[in-house]
Order: C-alpha cells, then structure tokens, then sequence
C-alpha cells in the first residue's frame, strides 16, 4: 500500500515518473514517494499524473553522500522545494563531473564511450554508463559493466565529490525535509548499531526497516533501534522499473509497507516547519 522509495528517469530509473504512477496504481500501491537521486525534478510529472487517480504523492529526493568514505543515501521526505533545490544544483554538478570522470577512466582503459544527453534536471548515474557501454559492444550486459567496471572498487569507479552524511542530514531538515537513512544494511562503512548513533546526533529522524535486501531479523532489528532512538520507521521497494528484459527484480508493492507508517513521517514534517 505503501512506497516511500522509488526512482525515474529523472536519475536512474527506466520509467518516467508518468510510467510509474501507472504502475503504481495497477500494483494497489496508495501513496507513492518519488525519490529520485539528487534531484526533484520528477514531481510535477508524477503529481500531475496522480491527480486523477486514487494515489498520493509524497515529495522526496535520495541525497548521495559520503560516510567513513563509503556511499551512504539519505532519503529526505517533505523538503521545501523551494530552499532545496539550489543547494541541489551542486549536487547535480557533482554527478556530472563524477560521471566525466568515469568516462574518462574507461576511455583511458580503452573503452571509449559517449556520455548520453540527459535532459535538463536529470542526475546521471551509473546505470547510464553501464548502458552506454553495452550499446558500444564493450560488455553483455549492465550488471557486467558493474561486475568488471563500475561497481565500487572497480577500476572505472570515482567517488562522490566530498558531502557528508551530517552535511546531507542537516541540509535537508535545514529545507523542512525529514532525512531517513536508506537500506542501512547495503552500508558498507561499518556496522549499524555504531554508525547509526553518529547519524541520529547528526540530526537523522527516520531508518529505511522495510527494503527488498533486508532480512526479516535485519527488520526486526532495525524496529528495536528506531525504539530505541525515537526514529521513525519508513520503507520501500527501491523500484527503478523493469530492466532491458522487461523483468522487476523488486516488483512496486512486493513488501507491502504498511500505510500507516505515512502518518508519522507527516508529523514529523510539520514539527519541522518554523513556528
């Protein structure tokens, strides 16, 4: 019924935030958070798609940071748009001279590829290098791009230009945003139970329990620390659409999220608007 992490062709998803509501709402979901990297530049798409169907959107952004130098996301839900999205053209620079740079390391490796013309407002990722090296003929697949390319500590890889997870939590509270922490358990930077108190003194809200890579005792797990922190729970399939194949690894509404877990994050918003 619920899904509070979702991506489109805004950053790296393969539908347009009009394909997802559709899909959306043949899959019963009720309220849809679009959650592309970087950028809110998906909304009016998906709002305006919304409007005559029985489906709620929540405004929302994926910030890509960096923890203990490892990829840490925060999900931000809520945000200001108006006070978010300058501080997001840096964010959007940053993707784009990560991308180049990438680029450059194939080129230099000797695969060469042209980087594709993405349109205004969207976040180039690395699922559009990947594609771009299958459509030269250089790899099979994507998940062979990643596998022998692109994947963290891969040849071709460059980090994030420097922002912090603290600079990510406390940038989107800044703008109204309630900052959540994505699939805790895809962090490879160190163990949960210690990164998570340095994120919640950062000013984080929420943890992302419910995800398509999360275990049922990892979820267990994860509700006894928003217990024990006062955080609130969210959850999501992480959809990026179907691949090439036409096939959805994470089906939309596969883990049935709770709707009532969207009453909270609501309040949460409202306490952080100036009084």
């Amino acid at each position: 019924m619920l899904e509070l992490h979702c991506h489109t062709t805004y950053s790296d998803g393969t539908l347009t935030p009009t394909q997802l509501v559709e899909a959306a709402v043949s899959a019963g979901v009720k309220a849809l958070a679009i959650t592309d990297h970087d950028t809110l530049s998906g909304w009016d798409e998906a709002e305006a798609a919304a409007r005559s169907r029985d489906l709620e959107i929540v405004p929302g952004v994926e910030l890509s940071t960096v923890h203990c130098d490892r990829s840490l996301h925060v999900l931000g839900f809520y945000p200001d748009r108006e006070a978010l999205e300058v501080p997001l053209r840096d964010r959007l620079d940053g993707r784009w001279w990560r991308a180049r740079k990438m680029a450059e390391n194939l080129a230099n490796m000797g695969y060469p590829i042209t980087l594709p013309e993405l349109g205004e407002g969207v976040a180039p990722s690395r699922p559009h290098l990947a594609n771009a090296m299958v459509e030269a003929g250089y790899v099979r697949s994507m998940e062979e791009a990643f596998d022998r390319f692109l994947g963290d500590d891969k040849p071709a890889y460059v980090s994030y230009p420097k922002f912090t997870a603290r600079e990510g939590i406390q940038l989107l509270r800044k703008c109204g945003g309630v900052p959540v922490w994505a699939h805790p358990y895809l962090f490879r930077g160190g163990e949960v139970e210690t990164v998570l108190p340095e994120l919640v003194e950062a000013g984080l809200m929420g943890i992302e329990v419910y995800h398509p890579h999360h275990r049922s005792s990892q979820r267990r797990r994860l509700l006894e620390l928003c217990d024990r922190y006062g955080l609130i729970a969210t959850g999501g399939s992480d959809y990026h659409g179907p691949k090439a194949a036409g096939k959805d690894e994470h089906p939309l509404n596969r883990l049935n999220v709770s709707l009532s877990l969207l009453a909270p994050l609501k309040r949460a918003a409202e306490d952080l608007k100036p009084s």
